[in-house]
């Protein structure tokens, strides 16, 4: 991903602009017009060329939110399940990665400078990497346009929406009417509104003004609320299971629609689809873990970027030769400019991170302590015994977590929207969406302004630039800097998604003040045993030991029950491929 990871323009068309100069006489004036039409659409490239990156950060840092160690698992059973199938997927880096990564870079980029000059036919390096792009990018297109299209669908299909009255309602999908709401989304006793078999929210139900579209709407957003279950079984291997949704199974063939034209066509506007889908993607899985870690790893490919620009050939020779889609290009007339995908990778996964530590100091304050009777178990400092005695200490209690993620449209139609005001009560699906996002800001800021200082170097020194020069300082510089401001660059240093800090029922001691100075340990059955570990071996760890533990169980139970008894004389699965559809009166 860091292969190329520059602010360039080849060509050379954008200095055109800048170097003319102006004449005395009749030819003076044709040529500063000239110029100056020059330099704005050298400005309209670049401007397309920032926002595109930032707009991919921003979505992606979004799309990679989930559940903090500072909540507690969901009550909801569906949304349990989704909170840990988006935890499996996700892939925290440690020190050891951050230090391997501009390692693993340098081979990629100078292995494939050096097959350049010995095949002296880049075209053969560009065609067989173009293919094998085209391949692996397909999983990630299909996850971009699946959640493009779910987007779609909440604005299209939200949960809550406000009449033309400004009261609060909601669809209900199986009896298929609309019904009102309190503030709070909780439904009242009156029952359907005048018009109430129109799903469609504010002036979108225009474009369903008859019964026979309105059951039409009905069905297309039952269609993409519901989940279906695929299941693949083999005799000997196992079952796996996934929950998948319209919105999928409709993405899996335009994704490879855009690989097979890219390959094909090698146009540059599909080049860059598989740039986004890549980077989504990316955000999805890879994460920093830790500030530090971010830290060092933003480091390293700062120095990394540097060296490969300023003083080798590599870099510029590699980005301006293949024709693969490990970079944004954009070209207006005959001037090009090109954004390595390393560039909006590296710093867009610390602003996700961003992003997630915001999420994580919003529940953080909503943790309560509950005063607690219990017994403590401790070692005597003197004999080494072990002691019991009662006390009084507070329990740690976390806040259930709620989804903040594709509640956009929710958002839009219960706030203003034409001639209504702004709710100040809504839904809290829809208001845990609306968490303090100061880190995230600050680091959106601090990229935006090294992208920036990027444009301003490439028109100074007329040659292609490092953009992480400038994107590494601003963006680690903007969240350091917001942090000691704000006095939490303690607790920003210890958030961590190691699983560390994701515990239940710790027991803790409170100051003057009611905020927590020590974790005394964990509490089972009315005992808190002190002599125990702390940390990753008391809290999720053991409950995650012991959900592994039943959810082997469940495994084989599942194995068994896919592939029949296995008993003599009994039939059973060698191979099985399913796709279970929800009922059709079933509420997504």
């Amino acid at each position: 991903m860091a292969t190329n990871s520059s602010l360039m323009d080849p060509s050379g068309g954008i200095m055109d602009g800048l170097n003319s100069t102006s004449h005395s006489g009749a030819r003076a004036q044709p040529e500063t017009w000239l110029a100056t039409l020059q330099d704005f659409d050298f400005l309209l490239l670049e401007t397309k060329l920032v926002l595109s990156a930032a707009g991919i950060i921003y979505v992606g840092a979004h799309a990679a939110l989930r559940r903090p160690p500072s909540a507690a698992p969901p009550r909801d059973e569906k949304a349990r399940r989704k909170t840990e199938e988006e935890d499996k997927l996700a892939q925290g880096l440690e020190m050891s990665d951050a230090i391997l990564f501009p390692v693993m870079a340098s081979v990629v980029l100078v292995g494939l400078y050096y097959l350049i000059q010995w095949l002296n036919d880049p075209a053969i390096i560009s065609k067989v990497l173009r293919w094998y792009m085209s391949i692996v990018s397909v999983a990630s297109l299909v996850t971009l346009y699946a959640h493009s299209a779910d987007l779609l669908a909440a604005f299209a299909f939200p949960r809550y929406w406000r009449g033309h009255d400004g009261v609060l309602l909601t669809a209900d999908q199986r009896t298929r009417v609309i019904v009102r709401c309190d503030d709070a989304g909780n439904v009242t006793a009156a029952a359907p509104t005048a018009g109430s078999s129109n799903p469609l929210p504010g002036v979108l139900g225009w474009l369903a003004p008859t019964e026979r579209l309105h059951r039409t709407a009905w069905n297309v957003r039952a269609t993409f609320k519901r989940e279906w279950l695929l299941r693949l079984f083999l005799h000997g291997v196992g079952e796996e299971k996934a929950h998948v949704k319209f919105a999928t199974m409709m993405a899996l063939p335009l994704a490879a629609a855009t690989a097979a034209l890219y390959f094909t066509t090698t146009s540059p506007l599909l080049s860059n689809m598989l740039g986004y889908g890549m980077c989504y993607c990316s955000f999805l899985v890879l994460s920093p873990t830790d500030l530090l870690t971010g830290s060092l790893m933003l480091g390293g490919l700062f120095f990394y970027d540097i060296f490969m620009v300023f003083y080798t050939p590599y870099m510029v020779t590699v980005a301006t030769t293949l024709d693969v889609p490990i970079k944004l290009q954009f070209k207006a007339a005959q001037r090009q400019s090109i954004l390595g995908l390393g560039d909006i990778v590296i710093p867009g996964m610390f602003v996700a991170w961003a992003l997630r530590a915001d999420l994580y100091f919003h529940y953080k304050r909503l943790v309560k302590y509950e005063s607690t009777d219990l017994r403590i178990v401790e070692k005597d400092a003197a004999s080494g015994e072990l002691v019991t005695r009662s006390e009084t200490k507070h329990r740690e209690v976390k806040a259930p977590y709620v989804e903040v993620k594709g509640t956009w449209g929710d958002w839009f139609w219960t706030r203003r929207l034409m001639h209504l005001r702004a709710a100040t009560v809504v839904p809290p699906s829809v208001a845990a969406g609306t968490f303090g996002k100061t880190y995230f800001y600050a680091s959106m800021v601090g990229y935006l302004l090294g992208m920036l200082a990027t444009l301003a170097m490439l028109l100074v020194f007329k040659r292609g630039q490092p953009a992480l020069l400038y994107l590494v300082p601003s963006v680690l510089g903007a969240t350091y800097v917001t942090a000691v401001a704000r006095g939490e660059l303690r607790d920003l240093l210890r958030y961590t998604e190691d699983g560390s800090l994701d515990t239940v029922d710790v027991v803790v001691e409170l100051d003057a003040d009611g905020n927590p100075v020590k974790a005394l340990g964990k509490l089972e059955n009315g005992v808190v045993d002190m002599t125990k570990k702390e940390g990753k071996d008391s809290g999720s760890k053991q409950d995650s030991a012991s959900k592994e533990i039943n959810g082997s169980a469940e495994e084989k139970g599942d194995e068994k029950k896919a592939g029949g008894e296995g008993k003599k004389g009994k039939n059973h699965h060698v191979f099985l491929f399913s796709l279970e559809a929800p009922p059709d009166d079933g509420e997504a």
